[in-house]
């Protein structure tokens, strides 16, 4: 029988990270704990970080269901832990959070995909340790970086093996024990049609959903605007931290389930991915990118090493006249899912989880 996963990501049930989408179809495969985040920073006085310390100390546990393929554990942690005697702390509230979770005498596979995981490292018995690099922890926003970074070293010292999303995170590890496993994307979800959604504008979109983070180009956002004053530039996603410019144009709509974003997608004119160029940028490797294209419409963006293999089908204009024309031209596109999907077909998820359990295979 296969060894179980103990995993420490984000909240489980969030806007579906890498680490949710390899999840899902590894728990086929392997028994499957999920613990909640820890937390990469510590809380401040808001209200947002306060009800996440509330829903904290009414940790609970969930078993797998349909919906939820998992075992859910939301530990008793003290996020962004840094002193000694806090890590110290920290290890012992999470032993006692998870470990009834686990079968007895059960030793996982640790697989941690947040460097706070690092508090837990040998509480468990754990056979490897894998440690799954999804970003930039020196650079990710909302982050406290000293800690990350220096909880992030202590992974990658223990881990077996480090499975990166690109390859510029890869160049920060040790060869030999590193992978690179790029971000797939959910063909059956984004290519299959679906009917536009209700509160979908009328007229020309440009379309992005993701996170409202500091890394979004708002002077191109606003210029784009000023100057395609019968499109709508249509935002889906969190606030989290980058006010959009105010434009009669420019519409935000918030946070939609994953599962209703194909109906955005596969019916705006274009969609894009407006960002500055900064560090998380050049080492991300964004899901969006891969659904846009299995969605079928125009893409566009700004310059990023992870566009390198799709430089024919993502268009990257380099003046504000060059983004005017593109958009203009990509009204009339014609829909390219079949072309799209016979190119993406070997990056599902699927065959990006079929990978990573072969790799796991050998640590068991």
């Amino acid at each position: 029988m296969s060894p179980p996963l103990l995993v420490f990501g984000e909240d489980w049930g969030r806007h579906p990270s890498s680490t949710q989408h390899l999840i899902r179809r590894l728990a086929a495969r392997h028994p499957v704990v999920w613990v909640d985040s820890i937390g990469l920073r510590r809380p401040r006085l808001g209200l947002a970080d306060l009800r996440r310390v509330r829903d904290k100390l009414l940790g609970q546990r969930q078993p797998p269901s349909d919906a939820i393929p998992v075992q859910r554990v939301r530990p008793l942690a003290w996020p962004g832990a840094a002193l000694a005697w806090e890590r110290w702390v920290n290890r012992q509230l999470i032993r006692w959070s998870v470990a009834p979770a686990l079968a007895t005498g059960a030793r996982p596979i640790l697989w941690a995909s947040l460097p706070s995981a690092a508090d837990a490292l040998g509480a468990f018995g754990e056979r490897a340790v894998v440690y799954y690099c999804g970003d930039d922890f020196g650079a990710l926003a909302g982050v406290d970086h000293a800690t990350a970074l220096a909880q992030e070293q202590r992974l990658a010292a223990r881990a077996d093996l480090i499975l990166c999303a690109s390859p510029r995170l890869a160049q920060r590890f040790a060869s030999s024990r590193t992978e690179v496993v790029e971000h797939g994307v959910d063909l059956a979800l984004f290519a299959t049609p679906q009917p536009p959604a209700a509160d979908l504008p009328s007229g020309p979109v440009l379309g992005f959903y993701g996170a409202l983070a500091p890394w979004l180009d708002t002077d191109l956002i606003a210029a784009l605007a000023d100057r395609l004053p019968d499109w709508t530039l249509l935002f889906i996603g969190p606030a989290a931290g980058q006010p959009l410019p105010v434009r009669a144009n420019i519409l935000w709509l918030g946070p939609r389930p994953h599962s209703q974003l194909p109906s955005y997608a596969q019916h705006w004119q274009a969609g894009w991915l407006p960002f500055r160029a900064c560090d998380q940028i050049t080492a991300c490797n964004p899901l969006k990118l891969r659904e846009y294209l299995a969605a079928g419409r125009p893409v566009l963006a700004t310059e990023f090493p992870a566009l390198d293999r799709y430089r024919d089908l993502v268009a990257t204009p380099r003046t504000l006249d060059a983004w005017v024309a593109v958009l203009r031209a990509s009204a009339t596109a014609p829909d390219r899912r079949a072309e799209t999907r016979l190119r993406l077909a070997c990056e599902d998820w699927d065959a990006r989880a079929t990978r990573v359990a072969a790799l796991l295979a050998h640590l068991a």
